[in-house]
């Protein structure tokens, strides 16, 4: 498993359900083709796969 993930917003959340709005906003995830990295743990891996529409993921070692 790699120890943090780069996740980047590839769609916008105009027009997503609120909860989904919500979790980008949680991931620190604010404007289009900006790009975090988290730790890699249940509770991202949970918030991911909610808003997996909307965002790409990349494994960093």
């Amino acid at each position: 498993m790699a120890k943090t993930l780069k996740v980047t917003l590839i769609k916008s959340t105009i027009g997503a359900v609120p909860k989904n709005k919500a979790t980008v906003e949680a991931m620190g995830l604010r404007k289009l083709h900006k790009t975090v990295e988290l730790p890699d743990n249940a509770c991202t891996r949970g918030m991911i796969q909610k808003v997996r529409h909307l965002v790409k993921v990349e494994e960093v070692e």
